[in-house]
């Protein structure tokens, strides 16, 4: 029995949809014989021991629990139903849409962009949410990303932080999981999102959570510096979304407390700043437990060589969509001033700037190295100012209680390394 079945609104609007899942345990037209049953892989992943050529890696000397490629069942993924009022849209009025708002696309047989929630095509459920939320129109990385996602087919997206990203990937999820099979006793998730930091991962639980409700959608988040047991719990309960750091994740899979045999879903957020943390062995490793015919998305606010390299590794025909400049690397509504001055006159300067600012409103102070965080932290508190720092020396329990009394106000000076430069809807 499928999710879908008495879900949807208007289920007859899915009208590609198989309904004929058949369950996990039977056959199907895949098999083991002939390489993957004759689905290509699109990553060039040769198996947790070898990288897309072959060769030896060093981080391959941990071999995970790999699960067998043979049996998969198909799923349904293309979802997308175009609304009449997008089909009516001319070409040129598509161009006139992409250029008022800085959408580049590249791919084939790319779909319309979307101005409304309703031209989506969601289900209903889903629609009651954004609105319940407050939205007035999507923003553009929604626009056009909404209607790449529920086709299907996998998606590189790149957009400055803050820019709608999370809810780019997390609605299309909860349209592909409702379309899927119940979980079973001993299932893994049906989605699952990397992401580099605990913060990050923690605030796309969130969204997750308050999207997913429903529709019965279970979801936990998988990351280090706290006790496994609570994430261990609600895995063996079964949820349908993971949202996770690699490193936790990989202590899960090799503790077999879950397996990635049903995921068909993978989102790679910030992958930039994945690749910037040296995740790149982690998430080859991740991927390799993953069916090759699953859907991938790739979220990034830069596109550096790297990120390409990876993208073009792990997916299959990609739609991309760029929003801005491909070169962005910094969100252009920021005003940036830049002063050199030598290492001895930074905190007078600081104290300086902090003198002119500060009229009540936050202020965050990213610092290179952790000590040093503390270190002006220190300073400042002696000096008066109502200053906290966040590193990941810290724990989780103090990281959250700052991000909450910064998020209140009631310490509105905050230091940080770069555990804080994504993702924290400060």
């Amino acid at each position: 029995m499928s999710r879908y079945d008495g879900r949807y609104a208007d289920p007859t609007s899915f009208r590609d949809r198989k309904s004929d899942f058949g369950g996990y345990g039977g056959s199907s037209g895949y098999s083991r014989g002939g390489g993957y049953g004759g689905v290509e892989r699109s990553d060039g992943y040769n198996g947790p021991s070898t990288n897309h050529s072959g060769s030896k890696k060093e981080f391959d000397n941990i071999v995970l629990p790999r699960e067998h490629f043979d049996n998969l069942i198909p799923f349904e993924k293309n979802f997308y139903v175009e609304h009449p009022a997008v089909t009516a849209l001319s070409e040129d009025a598509v161009a006139a849409y992409r250029r008022q708002r800085e959408i580049s696309v590249q791919g084939r047989n790319i779909p319309k962009p979307v101005r409304t929630f309703e031209e989506t095509n969601f289900p209903d459920y889903v629609l009651q949410e954004v609105l319940k939320a407050g939205f007035t129109e999507p923003t553009a990385i929604q626009s056009q990303g909404w209607p790449m996602a529920l086709k299907g087919r996998d998606l590189i997206g790149l957009a400055e932080t803050g820019s709608g990203k999370t809810l780019a990937y997390l609605l299309p999820a909860i349209v592909h999981v409702n379309a899927q099979p119940y979980l079973a006793p001993g299932d893994g998730p049906i989605v699952l999102v990397l992401a580099p930091t605990r913060e990050l991962a923690v605030q796309i639980q969130q969204e997750a959570t308050k999207f997913g409700v429903s529709s019965r959608i279970r979801n936990t988040c998988i990351y280090g510096g706290v006790p496994k047991g609570p994430q261990i719990r609600d895995l063996q309960k079964g949820v349908e979304i993971v949202i996770a750091t690699p490193g936790r994740l990989i202590d899960m899979l090799e503790g077999r407390h879950t397996n990635l045999r049903r995921v068909t879903y993978l989102v790679v957020d910030e992958a930039d700043r994945m690749l910037d943390m040296g995740f790149e062995p982690q998430i080859r490793k991740i991927i390799a437990q993953i069916r090759p015919d699953r859907q991938t998305l790739y979220w990034s606010a830069t596109w550096p060589k790297e990120v390409e390299s990876l993208a073009h590794q792990f997916l299959h025909d990609p739609y991309k969509v760029i929003i801005g400049s491909q070169d962005l690397k910094a969100n252009h509504a920021i005003q940036q001033i830049v002063e050199v001055v030598s290492e001895h006159e930074k905190y007078q300067k600081l104290i300086k700037l902090l003198e002119q600012i500060m009229d009540g409103n936050r202020i965050l102070i990213f610092m290179e190295t952790k000590r040093g965080c503390d270190q002006i932290t220190r300073q400042l508190r002696m000096d008066g100012w109502p200053a906290l720092s966040i590193h990941g020396d810290k724990s989780q329990a103090e990281r959250d209680w700052v991000l909450s009394e910064f998020k209140a106000g009631k310490s509105p000076i905050m230091t940080a390394t770069d555990v804080a430069a994504r993702g924290l809807g400060l």
